[in-house]
């Protein structure tokens, strides 16, 4: 693959100054954040508005929390798609299936009708969202030899692809379920996969057959094997959902517990195999102090889901010129900024090259610039409907935009540099249990959140987030000789 890559080069035929594939994996991910975001900027209110306004009208706390536990379960099915990928079906078209599926869960939500389409459509999306995140960051990542500076320039650009979609997704989903109803809204996020999948359809030749190889393929015994736990473990989530053992309130909690157990076994699996060599091994090593710091961050940044999107219905003034705007367009305005400054991040990250800081250090500056946004919200805490300010807001998100940009590209990048060979794609579900795990704690944490105590809860969990980073900035030192030459 690396071959085939250098010919296009030297031919000039680049993207952005990045291996021209990139520009395929950068189309099919922009169209699946369309729909995914799209789809999550009205799923909240959906689920708490009332019958006349179109919702379901589910209690708030029950809704943030299956929020966070969708969110939770999206990136907790990366491990799904990373082990397809690796063990049966190449990363490649492990992304293809994926998004297949996702598509058929966005129509579902959009045209079965209450809790039923919410259930079908939620868990389908999630499963496939999960496959496609955990192919498409590794595929990215398999573009780049090791020690290649422009690796961190091209995951912004990526994240640039994600981003483009996620502005767009809310606009129009938005506009839709104010004028027409949620479920056009949901319709269009199935229109905008369908879109995705038929322009990666044309473009999947482009990708060697590298993309396609599984690295570590399955005995024929062992697959019904797993076949059989599989199917066991659905028949048990069925007799407990079944049963009302699986509260819907409680299920960002349950989700959230899951995903710290998955990523402890996964921890505990890698470093055990054989096949994974001295070196890579003190890499994994390295690669858990980051989870954690991954996970801490998460969990407030994700609040724009729940806890930002409750704020901006209930405590914003989003009337522009005697318009009220709906509230998932606040959803967009993360990506207007992501949009803006991804390009000044990927320059200065390539300017630098290898004097940029090292990735624990800008972990440690991401999570502490994170706690710093949520005590920019104290100012604005404490008043009645509509009375915070929505520039306010605004500065608020450029904030939360500006630690996503020190953190997360940066960390799907890292989980591509730590990985060892035989758990590429794995170890790039092993960062997502962490988002995984960060998801649904903002499930979690939304429950503590209320008008009356909005000091108390921004100003604590702002300053926890700000003493975790200042604990990983001390702690970078050992960490990077862990990393064994990894930056």
């Amino acid at each position: 693959m690396s071959e085939m890559l250098e010919q296009r080069e030297r031919s000039g035929k680049t993207f952005f100054g990045q291996p021209r594939v990139l520009a395929n994996l950068f189309g099919v991910e922009l169209w699946e954040r369309f729909s995914f975001y799209g789809m999550q900027g009205i799923l909240l209110i959906y689920l708490y508005y009332s019958a006349t306004d179109g919702g379901l009208g589910i209690n708030r706390d029950t809704a943030t929390s299956i929020v966070g536990a969708y969110g939770g379960l999206v990136y907790l099915s990366t491990i799904l798609g990373a082990w397809l990928a690796d063990r049966l079906l190449g990363a490649e078209r492990t992304l293809f299936y994926s998004a297949v599926v996702v598509m058929v869960g966005h129509i579902a939500l959009a045209l079965l009708p209450g809790l039923v389409g919410v259930g079908v459509g939620l868990v389908l999306i999630a499963l496939g969202s999960g496959g496609v995140k955990a192919t498409a960051t590794s595929l990215v990542g398999s573009l780049y030899a090791e020690g290649d500076t422009r690796r961190d320039a091209g995951f912004s650009l990526f994240y640039l692809g994600i981003n483009l979609g996620a502005l767009a997704g809310p606009l129009l989903t938005g506009l839709l379920q104010k004028n027409v109803g949620f479920h056009y809204g949901f319709g269009l996020a199935a229109v905008g996969m369908a879109l995705g999948l038929t322009q990666y359809a044309f473009g999947r030749r482009q990708l060697a057959e590298a993309a396609r190889e599984v690295p570590n393929p399955i005995e024929r015994g062992q697959l019904l094997r797993y076949a059989g736990i599989g199917a066991a473990a659905l028949i048990v989530v069925a007799l407990l959902a079944s049963t009302g053992l699986l509260p819907a309130d409680r299920l960002a909690t349950i989700v959230a517990v899951i995903s710290l157990i998955a990523a402890v076994i996964y921890f505990v699996v890698i470093l055990s195999s054989k096949q994974v060599e001295g070196v890579e091994r003190r890499r994994v090593f390295a690669f858990i102090p980051l989870f954690i710091a991954s996970a801490a961050f998460w969990s407030l940044y994700q609040q724009q889901f729940t806890v930002v999107t409750i704020y901006s219905d209930q405590r914003l003034d989003r009337t522009i010129l005697g318009w009220e705007m709906p509230v998932s367009f606040v959803q967009s305005i993360n990506p207007v900024l992501i949009i803006a400054l991804a390009g000044v991040f990927a320059a200065m990250w390539t300017k630098l090259g290898p004097r940029q800081p090292s990735t624990p250090v800008k972990f440690s500056i991401g999570l502490v610039v994170m706690g710093v946004a949520f005590l920019l919200f104290l100012p604005m805490s404490g008043g009645g409907p509509n009375s915070a300010p929505l520039l306010g807001l605004i500065g608020v998100l450029l904030v939360f935009t500006i630690a996503e940009l020190l953190l997360s590209p940066v960390g799907l990048s890292l989980s591509t540099k730590l990985a060892p060979a035989a758990f590429r794609t794995q170890m790039v579900a092993l960062f997502f249990l962490s988002v995984a795990l960060g998801t649904a704690m903002s499930g979690v944490l939304a429950r503590f959140y209320s008008a009356g105590h909005e000091t108390a809860y921004f100003g604590i969990i702002g300053a926890v987030a700000i003493a975790i980073g200042l604990l990983l900035a001390i702690a970078a030192r050992p960490i990077r000789r862990l990393m064994s030459g990894i930056q």
